[in-house]
């Protein structure tokens, strides 16, 4: 099934490979609940959903497209999902209603992954702009952990936010906890930010700042399966006009998918000599079917994750360590309370948003900086995400712009039509709705 002799590995390796990616992606578990409970939906909910639909993806990417790729909620969905989607609206908009946006996208995801479109979706937006969201995104949830570590607050001047109380316990901790994460990382300790939020929480028991009741329970879903019927999730996307919603969901773990799934194929030696991703539709079902699940059950969408290049550097070459990944997941499901004790702490999860907003903001080095026209939307997009805590509102200042500047310029063929079709939709989406 798995093909070892042809990718020349073993079941040993590949197995090792598997435990790798685990350990450099668990902390997922902790963190997801943490950021969505912030928007109302149950920690053990999230807890769970975040277990099956880990499990669903990646047994999609192990056992149909044979790749050692681990699919998750993503980092910086998750965040959107809350304070850009649910605490922005002020009580007008619930998790649940949240949550249909992220069903109606990831089925809207699984048809483009049927068919050519997602592909030439790729293709039509600028490379400078793709790097621009991943950036932005990083910089954004980077923003995230600073704040609720309390390391910056909200300003009582006329600045937005000013320096926090570096000696309170939460500021103290969060800094221990990112110097001696990233520390382990400069030693390329496997499963540094997981190790990391261990130490971090074993001297916040200590420190009387966690409280730990039990460690392990049965799996459970508090509150079932949250959503279920497309037509009432449409009916929600239309009466809250979240279309602007669906489609930053959507754009979103587009470009994170396929270029981590781009990327971690050329590592891991899969790419063919023509530059084509072997079984290219059956792997970019598996993020589309994920979400939709994911929804289903409760959590925000999911992606690819990069974290899967550490199981490939490992010796991973196959769904095997695909396979790996998704039973050691399951098998963490027995350790929700622990997991929700951890998950309450601000100072553990902070540093793991830090942490992963400057892994993501390393992909600014890509960008083109030599002309305005190309400047101007990415930092656009860089500087709004942050600024307005929506990661929407800063795609939509980039792709305006983007095809204006271009037009100015007089090189308007050069923009997919598709592109000024974004456009006036955000256009629309900003004044109107």
């Amino acid at each position: 099934m798995f093909q070892l002799k042809l990718n020349q590995t073993n079941a040993k390796r590949e197995m090792l490979a598997g435990l790798t990616t685990f350990l450099t992606m668990v902390y997922i578990i902790i963190v997801n609940p943490s950021i969505l409970s912030q928007a109302g939906v149950p920690s053990d909910q999230v807890f769970i959903a975040t277990i099956i639909s880990t499990v669903i993806g990646t047994l999609w990417m192990g056992l149909v497209a044979n790749y050692p790729i681990a699919i998750a909620p993503g980092m910086g969905l998750n965040a959107f999902f809350t304070y850009s989607v649910v605490q922005a609206s002020h009580g007008e908009i619930d998790y649940m209603t949240a949550f249909a946006s992220v069903f109606i996208a990831g089925l809207i995801f699984v048809v483009l992954s049927l068919t050519s479109f997602r592909e030439k979706l790729i293709n039509a937006i600028p490379a400078n702009l793709k790097y621009s969201i991943t950036a932005g995104i990083g910089l954004f949830i980077a923003f995230l952990g600073l704040r609720s570590s309390g390391i910056i607050v909200d300003s009582k001047s006329t600045n937005l936010i000013e320096l926090g109380d570096l000696t309170s316990p939460s500021a103290l901790l969060t800094i221990f906890g990112l110097l001696f994460t990233v520390i382990l990382m400069v030693r390329r300790m496997p499963g540094a930010i997981f190790v990391g939020m261990i130490v971090t929480g074993i001297i916040a028991y200590f420190a009387d700042m966690l409280t730990i009741t039990k460690v392990v329970a049965a799996p459970h879903l508090p509150e079932g399966i949250l959503m279920w019927n497309p037509i009432a999730a449409m009916g929600d996307i239309v009466e809250y006009s979240l279309y602007g919603v669906v489609f930053s969901f959507i754009l979103v773990t587009l470009f994170d998918t396929t270029g981590t799934m781009v990327g971690v194929a050329k590592q891991a030696g899969l790419i063919k000599e023509d530059g084509k991703l072997p079984r290219a539709r059956k792997a970019l079902l598996g993020d589309s079917i994920a979400t939709t699940i994911g929804a289903m059950f409760g959590t925000s969408p999911n992606a690819a994750f990069v974290e899967s290049s550490a199981g490939v550097a490992a010796g991973g070459r196959t769904g095997l360590t695909a396979v790996t990944v998704a039973v050691l997941f399951a098998a963490s499901s027995f350790f929700g309370p622990l997991v929700s004790s951890l998950s309450s702490v601000a100072a553990i999860t902070s540093p793991v948003l830090i942490i992963v907003g400057a892994l993501m903001i390393s992909t600014i080095k890509e960008v083109d900086w030599s002309s305005m026209d190309e400047t101007l939307p990415v930092f656009l997009v860089m500087l709004i995400m942050p600024l307005t805590s929506s990661i929407s509102t800063g795609i939509a200042f980039g792709f305006i712009a983007y095809p204006i500047l271009k037009v100015a310029k007089g090189e308007w063929r050069k923009v997919h039509p598709l592109l000024y079709i974004f456009a006036v939709l955000f256009v629309i989406q900003l004044v109107f709705l």
